[in-house]
């Protein structure tokens, strides 16, 4: 009968630094079965969508999709409604795919029978600090070791990294809810489960990613992705992880010590003490990077865990609606 035929969703916004390459490993696909690569447009003020144009151009199975709200969920929809496949795959122009992932998506996706499935997400760097970056995303005591991050065995998930979907599970819960910025991926996976979907891992799909590649816009990108975890963790608290408690917990025990000191309580430096040595320790020991990498990889889990601990509390507290992901707009 053949393989079945894919529609592929990239949705964009300020990225032209990453687009083409992005594409041309969607484009270098090995996968004997037809597929459309949609990539939808946000209000780019990049060359972001000139790119795309010429990309268009160059290759005939690109679609372009507008998406002027900008949001990475309305972006979905919108492409998921014009799609013309039964399965959707999902990629961001921050990642590489390699050259069997189509083929392995469909393999695995049809013997699990599964309506979501993700993969490992890979991160890389070209800089000191990107790769230092890249090593947080990759280690447990960077984000936590999730099994998306670290790896795992085969099984069954709470969510999906980029997603690779049966388009009648998205059909079944109408897509992503657009009013989520961060976290539609996991707030998707519940809903899809919900309906007597199946979520599954599987470790042979490696993607690479590229992280921010500055502090400001890893900053600004970690407060937001903390502060919806935080917002959709008080909609729904009992389907939360316990690792998702641990950054806002460094926060505030670290605050309440500095304020202890500033009352002159001496114990109040231990919870600032306890972090960096362990901050020293993981620095030291971290393996695979350069000197110039290690130098700089406190800065960027500090940076990371802050963050989206600091984010993480205000979400909870008085929610995320009005956050917005800066880190795309300034880079």
């Amino acid at each position: 009968m053949g393989n079945p035929s894919l529609s592929v969703i990239m949705p964009i916004l300020n990225e032209e630094q990453y687009l083409r390459n992005a594409a041309e490993s969607v484009l270098r696909q090995d996968y004997d079965g037809d597929w459309e690569l949609m990539l939808v447009l946000g209000p780019s003020v990049d060359k972001t969508n000139e790119i795309a144009a010429q990309l268009q151009q160059e290759f005939p199975r690109i679609v372009l999709v507008d998406n002027p709200v900008g949001k990475t969920t309305s972006g979905m929809n919108a492409a998921i409604a014009q799609s013309r496949y039964d399965i959707v795959i999902r990629v961001d122009a921050h990642t590489e795919l390699p050259q069997n992932y189509f083929k392995d998506s469909v393999e695995i996706l049809t013997a699990r029978n599964a309506d979501l499935l993700g993969g490992v997400m890979q991160a890389v760097g070209d800089t000191p600090f990107q790769k230092a970056v890249a090593w947080g995303y990759n280690s447990r005591f960077g984000l936590g070791g999730g099994a998306y991050h670290v790896g795992g065995e085969e099984q069954e998930a709470e969510s999906a990294y980029l997603g690779i979907f049966k388009k009648n599970a998205l059909e079944r819960v109408n897509g992503y809810d657009t009013n989520i910025i961060r976290g539609e991926d996991w707030d998707l996976a519940q809903r899809i489960k919900k309906t007597g979907g199946l979520i599954w891992f599987s470790p042979r799909l490696v993607v690479k990613y590229w992280p921010r590649a500055s502090v400001g816009s890893l900053a600004r990108q970690f407060y937001s992705t903390g502060a919806w975890r935080g917002h959709l963790t008080r909609r729904s608290i009992k389907e939360a992880s316990l690792r998702y408690f641990i950054p806002p917990l460094t926060v505030i025990s670290i605050a309440a010590g500095l304020i202890a000191q500033f009352l002159g309580i001496w114990i109040g430096s231990l919870p600032t003490l306890v972090y960096a040595a362990a901050l020293m320790l993981v620095t030291i020991t971290a393996s695979g990077i350069t000197i110039c990498t290690r130098a700089t990889l406190p800065i960027a889990l500090a940076t990371m865990h802050f963050s989206w601990g600091y984010g993480f509390i205000l979400g909870f507290i008085r929610g995320a609606e009005s956050t917005l992901d800066r880190s795309r707009v300034t880079q």
